[in-house]
């Protein structure tokens, strides 16, 4: 088939040399015909890149300078897989596992239907059996909510191809043209909400967003929210006021911006009640640099432990630049 789109696929990767070899040996059963695979190494230190050059040499290593983000990170390698002639970018997580037929599956719907600018498949997690982590994405804006559909059911075929409102960031094909008109991720963000950004941008352009069930892929990811660390919390808190302050529609918007505000501030109360100061103190600075707007990557010292004679005042010093 060397009329099928070409696919580039970027994998990131910071020290996690087992996940990631592991990853690449689900791309190398792949049955699609026209594939290339970067990785984007972020100056690991656990002998990444050397057992990726033993195991894989074909695929394409590129030394990251500094990190930049899941945004700025993979944008590096989306612009350099668009330089190489990608009529299809795979923007897909280190600790994931495809299925063979993942990707042909997601181009032959995507070459189905011209109007599709991102597809992206049935994402499970690593348990065994088919316990659903993402059957697409919805956004509710009477909730302030990104929603993974069907995030811990049991598959049963529930849930049909169809128009999305987001694929979750883990695994999601974007075409050449959508890139062109929407752009590349928004590096504000920095980690999380950047793929939902970047759904709504490609969606606005006049792209639909697909989910294709029939493609299968597993993630390493937690489901529950009582798992996030401090700094996913933070990125979490202030990054959802940033996409819904950009996307709601106006009749939504003091909606939810107010129910993003209540759910923080309510986090902040659990947290402190149940022997989480770090997780408060970090969703606190979440709301002082959303309300600064002080965008991009964050000081992860202002909520860890030796840190709580710091005063929330010492936000004025800003130490993340605008974008």
């Amino acid at each position: 088939m060397s009329s099928a789109p070409r696919i580039i696929t970027v994998v990131l990767n910071t020290n996690r040399r087992d996940d990631t070899l592991a990853c690449l040996g689900s791309l190398a059963q792949s049955t699609y015909p026209n594939l290339g695979v970067m990785v984007l190494d972020n100056t690991s230190t656990d002998g990444s890149v050397e057992a990726i050059q033993t195991n894989f040499p074909i695929v394409q290593i590129v030394r990251l300078a500094e990190n930049l983000g899941y945004a700025g990170n993979n944008n590096v390698g989306i612009k350099l897989a668009l330089g190489q002639g990608a009529d299809w970018v795979f923007v897909l997580n280190e600790d994931t596992l495809v299925a063979p037929d993942c990707l042909t599956r997601l181009m032959e719907t995507a070459q189905s239907n011209p109007a599709i600018g991102v597809i992206g498949p049935m994402v499970y997690t690593f348990d065994e059996g088919a316990i659903i982590s993402s059957a697409g994405g919805v956004i509710d804006w009477l909730r302030a909510d990104g929603v993974n559909v069907g995030m811990g059911d049991v598959d049963g075929g529930q849930y049909a191809a169809r128009p999305v409102d987001f694929i979750n960031g883990c695994g999601l094909l974007v075409s050449r043209p959508a890139l062109e008109k929407a752009g590349l991720l928004d590096t504000t963000f920095f980690i999380y909400y950047e793929e939902t950004d970047w759904c709504a941008r490609i969606k606005k352009t006049a792209f639909d967003i697909w989910f294709e069930p029939r493609a299968q892929m597993r993630h390493k990811a937690p489901i529950q929210h009582s798992n996030f660390g401090p700094s996913t919390l933070y990125y979490m808190t202030r990054n959802r006021l940033r996409f819904f302050a950009r996307h709601a529609p106006l009749r939504y918007k003091a909606i939810s911006l107010g129910r993003a505000l209540s759910g923080a501030v309510r986090g902040i109360r659990n947290h402190y009640r149940s022997g989480r100061p770090e997780h408060a103190r970090a969703t606190q600075w979440a709301l002082v640099h959303a309300f600064q707007q002080r965008w991009g990557k964050a000081d992860a010292n202002l909520w860890r432990s030796d840190a709580t004679d710091r005063s929330l005042h010492s936000a004025s010093k800003p130490s993340v630049p605008k974008p």
